[in-house]
């Protein structure tokens, strides 16, 4: 399961602890998520670290060509630090993180930060217009199905929409991107598929994106919608009966934004991750087809620093929105990590 329906996941998961914040409980729940948050984050360094030095080959080798003389092979591992054993190399490249220079591609000889530079906002245009297309859709689909089936009220509408959408929140979103792909360059040839320029170039990336997403949050919507809407004040409302577009988009709506935007800021950090197929799929110049690129070629520091840079942006959405969340709402339940 991808990244992005991970982050959902965790929106629905079941609450441990009810915890309450004052003034004098800040400074220590800051200090422990910050620990959380450093501790994670060291775990991610060293398994960008070890997982591609585990992956058989030479990258410098690769990265060469066969045919490259023995002598540049050796000085170029040396320069790169690949000759020293693997616990210096492991030092060396914390170190390199820490002071921003995490060493030059070699495939691309150019410094890493400066092809992340140029990839990051790509897959951050990709990520935002997806949050913004799933909460645009989910919301009203989520409201909409709670005011249809409330109280038990239309089984059948209720079984089509729970079979629907639980169907379509699992499939992930590179077989969304073959779909379209299939269906709009092969079948009906009325969009474009890859690259990224005008608007139309955005429409399948996205939209393979936010189809299980959107299915996803509708269902923690309507959840919390029907919660909302057996409120003593929602009653008290539909008594005096007030019409239904003021009841629901006014007063009921928003009760739902807390977790709705909880929901999004976690979504926003998993999507980011989940770029990574799509843009392979769709020939989408972000940080997603470079990883991928990297990877096969063993294109090492490349490849490690896209892994700390993609899982530091999720562990660093997932650390505001907690902190946010406790700040806007100090009686609300936090995640035990």
């Amino acid at each position: 399961m991808s990244a992005m329906r991970e982050a959902v996941k965790s929106v629905s998961a079941p609450i441990v602890r009810t915890k309450r914040f004052d003034a004098n409980s800040w400074p220590a729940y800051l200090l422990r998520r910050f620990g959380t948050f450093v501790i994670s984050l060291w775990a991610l360094v060293t398994a960008a670290f070890l997982m591609l030095q585990l992956i058989p080959g030479d990258p410098v080798r690769l990265a060469l060509g066969m045919n490259a003389p023995v002598e540049l092979v050796e000085s170029t591992r040396s320069a790169l630090g690949y000759d020293l054993p693997l616990w210096q190399q492991y030092f060396r490249f914390i170190g390199g993180l820490l002071t921003g220079d995490p060493g030059d591609s070699i495939t691309l000889r150019t410094p890493v930060l400066e092809v992340i530079g140029s990839r990051l906002p790509a897959t951050l245009e990709l990520a935002v217009l997806t949050v913004i297309t799933v909460l645009v859709l989910a919301i009203p689909i989520g409201l909409a199905f709670a005011a249809l089936t409330r109280g038990g009220r239309r089984r059948g509408v209720e079984i089509g929409y729970t079979a629907t959408s639980g169907a379509l929140a699992v499939v992930p979103e590179f077989m969304f991107g073959t779909a379209l792909v299939y269906l709009f360059a092969v079948t009906f040839p009325i969009l474009p598929v890859a690259g990224r320029g005008g608007i139309e170039t955005y429409i399948l990336p996205v939209a393979a994106m936010s189809i299980g997403a959107t299915a996803s949050m509708s269902r923690i919507v309507r959840a919390e919608a029907l919660g909302v809407l057996d409120m003593d004040y929602i009653r008290t409302a539909r008594a005096k009966r007030m019409p239904m577009a003021r009841l629901y988009f006014r007063h009921a709506m928003p009760n739902l934004l807390t977790s709705t935007l909880t929901l999004a800021g976690l979504l926003l950090g998993g999507l980011i991750a989940g770029t990574v197929l799509v843009e392979s799929i769709f020939a989408w110049p972000g940080m997603g087809l470079a990883l991928v690129k990297s990877i096969t070629e063993k294109d090492y520091p490349l490849a490690q620093t896209l892994v700390v840079v993609y899982g530091s942006i999720v562990l660093l959405v997932n650390f505001i929105v907690d902190v946010v969340l406790a700040l806007i709402d100090p009686r609300s339940t936090i995640r035990e990590n």
